[in-house]
């Protein structure tokens, strides 16, 4: 009888932490309703009782005075107090300073001397600003030609860029977008945003500046555009800003396409570390394995790549003045994320920037976060987002009938697969897998990311509407 109570008693405690685990297993997995949240929270400065709404939408053009280009060049004149690398490394141990002085020689004599040059090229986009909740924002508006806006479906399309980006990782993707191509009944009027704190677009004035503030705001820039309903295309930050707005407001979004998909929910995690062990059981083709596995492999290089991200997602403005102050700082902190989003077989390589995206192109991107000093703004909206406020809301978790397409790049950020996507996104329309290219898609491969868009476009069916 002694015996039978023992194993009784054993028996309710392994029920009883069966049970447990269930019920935790749940509240951590199951989905979560979606938030109500504030759609014009003013983000400008001062009282906002003292606040007039400026709805005018203003053409722009970039116009940097001489003194300003001549002083940059004196600055990068200077004699530079760099270390020599380490025998036998090139840019394992940063942006390899050897190549940093060709490169600030080349910045200074030859990428300055033609700047007027350069200023056409970035202004060869239409550009706009306009006031949405208390900041200026900057954005490129490229609409189709009216014969083509004839014989074709026109939508809109917000496209969202990223950090260390910008809109000018666009500028070979846009004109594909906007016009004639033989592969799509579709062509698209663009709206790409500098974001909140990044290029010539203000940024917040007190703390709470999240993911989910930058989708609002980006979805009200859409509505002042007469956009009530758009389609969506982002990487890097922009994707997850994009994820928000196509959970925030599924009503105004006719589909969200992310070439950075990613979910951080307890049971995307759980399914990732499943699919490292059973593969076969989850990915359709072996093909696909190397983007998700071997897991430990993938976040080892996750880990080693990310220290910036732990410094602005914490101490933003120390890492900011230091950039903010210095343009070789500055270069050598964004060139390194360039150098480093090449495949692995041409990070070591000291042209592989030049080879994958042009020097040109990154030297143009450097110089709109040098112009507009916004190392420190655009570096603040890590903090922002790995704030409890923004982690509480757990967006992830919060499903989305927005319909969804997925292209992953193979030497991008380790991607969810549709398993894991599924939970989140629940119309998944479009999911591509790409044995090359890396994380500025738009910039390294606009053809391919085009291609993929579009064909994303056609799955919807958008033009029975």
């Amino acid at each position: 009888m002694k015996c039978l109570a023992i194993c009784g008693v054993i028996i309710a405690v392994i029920a009883a932490f069966v049970g447990y685990g269930y019920l935790a297993f749940n509240e951590l997995t199951r989905p979560l309703p979606r938030p109500q949240y504030d759609d014009n929270k003013y983000w400008g400065r001062g009282d906002i009782k003292h606040y007039k709404p400026d709805k005018q939408i203003r053409e722009f053009k970039i116009d940097v005075p001489a003194a300003e280009i001549k002083e940059l060049q004196e600055q990068l004149n200077r004699t530079l107090r760099l270390t020599e690398p380490l025998d036998g490394i090139a840019f394992q141990y940063g942006f390899n300073s050897n190549a940093l002085q060709q490169f600030v020689d080349y910045w200074r004599e030859k990428y300055l001397s033609k700047w007027t040059e350069r200023q056409q090229y970035l202004n060869s986009m239409r550009q706009y600003t306009t006031e949405i909740q208390g900041l200026k924002i900057h954005f490129i508006h490229e609409r189709v030609s009216k014969e083509l806006a004839a014989k074709k479906h026109v939508f809109p399309l917000l496209l969202l860029h990223g950090w260390p980006g910008s809109v000018r990782e666009f500028y070979d993707f846009i004109p594909m977008l906007t016009k004639d191509q033989n592969v799509t009944d579709y062509a698209f009027e663009v709206v790409a945003p500098s974001l909140v704190g990044y290029g010539w677009s203000d940024a917040a004035t007190r703390p709470g500046f999240h993911a989910a503030e930058m989708a609002t705001v980006m979805r009200n820039l859409m509505l002042r555009l007469g956009h009530k309903q758009f389609l969506i295309q982002g990487g890097d930050w922009g994707s997850i800003i994009g994820s928000n707005l196509a959970t925030l407001y599924p009503q105004n979004v006719l589909g969200y396409h992310s070439n950075m998909c990613v979910m951080n929910s307890p049971l995307s995690m759980l399914k990732a570390v499943y699919t490292h062990y059973f593969p076969h059981k989850v990915l359709a083709n072996r093909m696909f394995y190397e983007h998700h596995v071997p897991l430990e492999e993938r976040y080892k290089t996750l880990l080693t790549e990310t220290g910036y991200f732990h410094i602005q997602a914490t101490k933003p403005d120390t890492i900011g003045a230091a950039l903010d102050s210095s343009p070789v700082a500055l270069a050598a902190y964004i060139l390194e994320k360039f150098q480093t989003c090449t495949s692995p077989g041409l990070q070591q390589d000291f042209g592989a920037m030049v080879t994958v995206f042009g020097l040109e192109a990154v030297l143009d991107n450097l110089m709109i976060y040098y112009l507009n000093s916004a190392a420190t703004t655009a570096g603040r909206f890590y903090a922002e987002n790995m704030s409890k406020a923004y982690r509480d809301m757990q967006l992830d978790r919060v499903q989305t009938d927005v319909p969804m397409g997925c292209a992953r790049f193979r030497f991008d950020l380790p991607p969810a697969s549709d398993w894991q996507l599924r939970d989140k996104f629940t119309n998944i329309k479009h999911s591509m897998y790409f044995q090359h290219g890396s994380h500025f898609a738009a910039m390294e491969l606009p053809s391919m990311l085009y291609n993929d868009f579009a064909a994303f476009v056609e799955k919807i069916g958008l033009h029975s509407m």
